[in-house]
């Protein structure tokens, strides 16, 4: 059969990234003991030489299908770099690995067992020869209560449900646990959130918001300050959102930083 894909093209354009997006498949991640299976959904794109018309898109659906009974970690995207770097012989890929990870929440009074999930995000890219760069990308929950708010009252202060994007990049791949910086993210708004909460353990959390107001720039600042002291850090960026609860907008701050 004709490989029309195979076929010149004489327009001198070398296309960075060609590929297939929105794919679906299981896989499992494994985060140092903890294996879960998730649902991910894949970008998984390659550099298209100037002189081919077209890149083979499902060898690189072949190379995700196999390894979806594989357990995958961190240091295993390069892998599947280098695997599409060799089956569709081109100089570059790039793949984005997208789920929900789940990590287990006991409410705070009545130690109720239950499971938050976060959205998160395996980021690769690959140059033959070269190393891959890597980030992994989280967005954590948690809630925050305005310190103005609760100053001008003469009771109550308004709360809400925020969030904390943040996309990391490391030193050691080897080294890389989620859900130890889902902890140290979640721990810096005014009070964690949980799936269950009896009425002892509501009462916790909204004490617990209550004796610990921050703006969401002070939950900024303390998200950058703990992870100025992870030493495995190369570089991190940092998105805060509150989701206002007597605003009809939200409030926001980023920051980033290169770390030595």
């Amino acid at each position: 059969m004709t490989d029309v894909q195979n076929q010149p093209d004489t327009r001198g354009i070398k296309i960075k990234r060609t590929g297939v997006t929105g794919v679906r498949l299981p896989f499992f991640i494994s985060d140092g003991a903890n294996v879960q299976q998730v649902a991910a959904q894949i970008r998984f794109t390659v550099a298209l030489a100037e002189n081919l018309r077209g890149t083979h898109m499902s060898r690189l659906t072949e190379i995700l299908t196999s390894r979806t009974k594989i357990p995958i970690k961190i240091p295993d995207v390069e892998k599947i770099l280098l695997d599409a770097l060799k089956k569709l012989s081109t100089d570059e890929a790039a793949i984005s690995i997208a789920f929900k990870y789940f990590f287990e929440k006991i409410s705070p009074v009545t130690q109720k067992v239950s499971f938050s999930s976060v959205d998160c995000e395996f980021i690769g890219e690959l140059v033959r020869g070269g190393r891959m760069n890597f980030s992994l990308s989280l967005s954590v929950p948690f809630m925050s209560l305005c310190p103005c708010s609760k100053e001008i009252s003469d009771f109550g202060a308004h709360n809400q449900r925020s969030v904390c994007r943040v996309k990391l990049t490391f030193k050691n791949l080897d080294d890389v646990s989620i859900e130890k910086f889902v902890r140290l993210i979640e721990s810096q708004g005014s009070a964690q959130v949980f799936p269950i909460l009896k009425r002892e353990d509501e009462k916790f959390v909204t004490e617990a918001a209550w004796q610990n107001p921050k703006f969401v720039e002070d939950i900024l600042r303390d998200v950058v300050l703990a992870l100025r002291r992870e030493k495995n850090l190369a570089a991190f960026s940092v998105e805060c959102e509150n989701f206002e609860s007597i605003h009809n907008h939200n409030a926001f701050a980023a920051h980033e930083e290169i770390l030595s």
